[in-house]
């Protein structure tokens, strides 16, 4: 079937701003389009890093120890664990396809299945039946200094905001483009200074335009409409409820990206400029070593015992709490912020996606591909710096988005001025459009091009996305969320059940798995010195060569 061909943006309703902006964005996109720079859009690279929780036959949370099978979860480069003992994560290595990093993803899924005996991964970004507080397992690494620091700074996470909150699991699409194609836009654009430099403010510019537009990623992808009533345990709240064990919001998009979800009240004071790569570092510099008094009050020990790194608003750079993230890998020794202001930034991190509950792991190909071309988008098109004013609308219109985007005639702002949500949704996806057609172009495919149109429909028709499913089947079957999300989590696990891994990826894993372990208890049986000379030498920046 041939796919639709992107159209070109419209310039009849557009101010001369607008104007503006829309032909730097068509100049690059034409730039890239010449055959000798096409190769470069396919040079860039993707990962996933999926999170899930284990739970038994019952949806209930599993309070098992991680499962030695899948390796030692201080190690193991593709499968570890999150905030709990009980959240999976799986990561998979960059590829230059997102299709390739998919099928990885895949693989995983069907070796943890082949180990995981009757427990089952949760189908749902939202958890339903948590146990009392104290019996949710916080992550364990065993008895080396890097293990106990990163389950110090789990306890810290309890602490501060709670276990309920850290079992809630999402997407975490990965992102780069290729430096040299960096490169093709500094020399096109005529911008003094570094490559290290332009690439690090372009990546900041994407950032950027990816918080003027997420929205419209919680719109057409947000899956977490409702939750379960234990989930907020006599927190607050203004949902509705469906049944005695479900609570929602009508027209909801994601509770899990809004303020039921990650919330933080000493870190509502932190709002890290995205107007400079500097800016950035700042803030967060300043975040990891101002103390916030009601962490003072906590104190870094009790019982003899440590229960958070520090006392400072953030116990290290990755507890902020952000819908996106500039990144840079680490060298031994480094600290994220210390890897981005020597080298720049190499990747963005997008954290909003909600897991999808139809798809068994959680993602697919055509919502991806979609990613591929907003992101280009984003990266491509020009990002003016940020105002205080526009920060605060951005803000805004995200929450809306989430709480209420399905509503009709949900109006949203735009420097200043009222906005549709449909209209404004339209007149992107007409933008992103081009930047589809050129990725289908080097691909010679109609791949984004398709996901585009497919998405498109769901501004038209919004019982067709995500979060409008999933409160249809609630109600239409008289069906909690608990009920529906652990159906869903065991028609996935037949699935992958259905499947197995081959021989040969059995054989990977099972010696990452082994080789893992080797490691864990070499750095338990090699570590010098005590964990409180350790933990000094790490907030005075001297280590840091693993993320905790």
């Amino acid at each position: 079937m041939k796919s639709p061909k992107a159209k070109e943006p419209k310039m009849m309703n557009l101010t001369t701003k607008d104007a503006e902006l829309t032909d730097h964005y068509t100049r690059r996109l034409a730039l890239l389009g010449q055959e000798q720079h096409r190769g470069l859009l396919g040079q860039g690279l993707r990962g996933i890093e999926r999170e899930t929780l284990r739970v038994d036959g019952n949806g209930r949370l599993a309070l098992t120890p991680h499962p030695r099978a899948l390796g030692s979860a201080l190690t193991q480069p593709q499968i570890t664990t999150d905030y709990s003992e009980s959240l999976l994560e799986f990561i998979t290595p960059a590829e230059h396809d997102i299709a390739t990093a998919l099928a990885e993803l895949d693989v995983i899924h069907r070796f943890v299945y082949s180990k995981l005996g009757d427990e089952l991964l949760w189908s749902q970004s939202m958890p339903a039946h948590l146990p009392a507080e104290e019996q949710i397992p916080i992550a364990w690494y065993g008895t080396s200094h890097m293990g106990m620091l990163k389950h110090v700074y789990r306890r810290g996470l309890a602490l501060r905001y709670g276990k309920r909150m850290q079992c809630i699991a999402g997407i975490h699409y990965n992102y780069s483009l290729a430096e040299g194609l960096w490169q093709v836009l500094q020399e096109a654009d005529g911008a003094n200074g570094t490559a290290m430099h332009f690439q690090s403010e372009s990546y900041i510019a994407t950032v950027r335009n990816f918080r003027r537009y997420s929205w419209l990623l919680m719109y057409l992808f947000g899956a977490s409409p409702a939750l379960s009533t234990c989930f907020l345990d006599g927190r607050q709240h203004r949902l509705e409820q469906l049944d005695k064990d479900t609570l929602y919001l009508p027209y909801a998009t994601s509770l899990r990206m809004s303020d039921l979800g990650y919330t933080s009240e000493a870190q509502a004071r932190l709002t890290p400029q995205f107007n400079s790569l500097d800016s950035y570092i700042k803030s967060l510099a300043r975040a990891v070593s101002q103390p916030y008094p009601p962490y003072e009050a906590i104190g870094t020990h009790r019982d003899g015992e440590w229960v958070q790194i520090n006392t400072n608003i953030l116990q290290i750079e990755n507890e902020y709490y952000s819908t996106i993230r500039p990144k840079r890998v680490i060298n031994s020794g480094e600290r994220p912020i210390q890897a981005l202001s020597a080298r720049g930034v190499q990747y963005i991190e997008v954290r909003c996606m909600d897991i999808d509950p139809f798809e068994p792991m959680g993602i697919n190909l055509e919502t991806s591909r979609f990613l591929d071309a907003f992101l280009l988008f984003c990266a491509l098109d020009d990002s003016p710096l940020t105002s205080d004013e526009e920060s605060l609308e951005n803000t805004e219109n995200f929450s809306r988005a989430v709480k209420e985007g399905r509503r009709p005639g949900l109006q949203l702002r735009r420097d200043g001025n009222p906005v549709g949500l449909q209209t404004w949704g339209k007149e992107l996806l007409e933008r992103i459009g081009a930047a589809a057609a050129l990725l289908d172009a080097q691909r010679s495919d109609g791949a984004h091009a398709a996901s585009l149109a497919k998405q498109s429909l769901k501004l038209d028709q919004v019982e067709l996305t995500p979060s409008a499913q999933v409160l249809s089947i609630l109600q239409q079957n008289k069906e909690s969320f608990a009920s529906f999300a652990l159906r869903q989590s065991k028609a996935h696990a037949a699935y992958f059940l259905a499947n197995p891994p081959s021989l040969e990826e059995r054989n990977y894993f099972e010696t990452l798995a082994a080789t893992s372990l080797s490691e864990q208890e070499s750095l338990e049986r090699s570590q010098t010195g005590d964990f409180d000379t350790f933990v000094a030498a790490y907030r005075a920046s001297t280590l840091g060569n693993m993320s905790v």
